[in-house]
């Protein structure tokens, strides 16, 4: 049996105020990656990393990231914002909802990290939240020591 390699969300772009970096890199892989900005890199070697598995993905250390967690303030300071797709009802023009099976459709989000950890991870799991990308301004990495 061959073993799949899932290659979806792993990506790293840039623009001229942002860092985007898809949520499936583990740790490992991220810290490797040449691409990505170097003080990125370093911040999440030298802050996320000691509280993290090198094996954890960027999107499960999100998921079930703690709402008392330092780590919550590092991604502030960076100004880190998670694009996140939930499952939402469609609603009519003056906002009622529609009735019956196949009325629920996945809604893209951005949402700060603050905003996402205050969802407890059984809400996270009834809504469908699936975590695509973290964007991190590049004017706050340059910040950072």
């Amino acid at each position: 049996m061959q073993k799949t390699v899932y290659e979806d969300y792993k990506y790293s772009m840039q623009d001229t105020g942002n860092i985007y970096v898809g949520c499936k890199y583990t740790f490992g892989e991220l810290l490797e990656q040449e691409d990505i900005l170097f003080k990125f890199r370093l911040i999440m070697q030298h802050y996320i990393l000691p509280e993290a598995s090198p094996e954890d993905t960027l999107e499960t250390h999100l998921y079930y990231l703690a709402p008392e967690s330092f780590l919550v303030k590092i991604y502030r300071q960076m100004k880190a914002k998670v694009k996140v797709n939930v499952i939402e009802e469609k609603k009519f023009l003056f906002g009622r909802k529609q009735n019956g099976p196949g009325k629920k459709r996945y809604v893209t989000r951005m949402l700060t990290v603050e905003q996402l950890v205050n969802v407890p991870p059984a809400e996270k799991e009834k809504q469908g939240y699936v975590i695509q990308e973290l964007r991190v301004s590049k004017l706050a990495l340059a910040t950072l020591t």
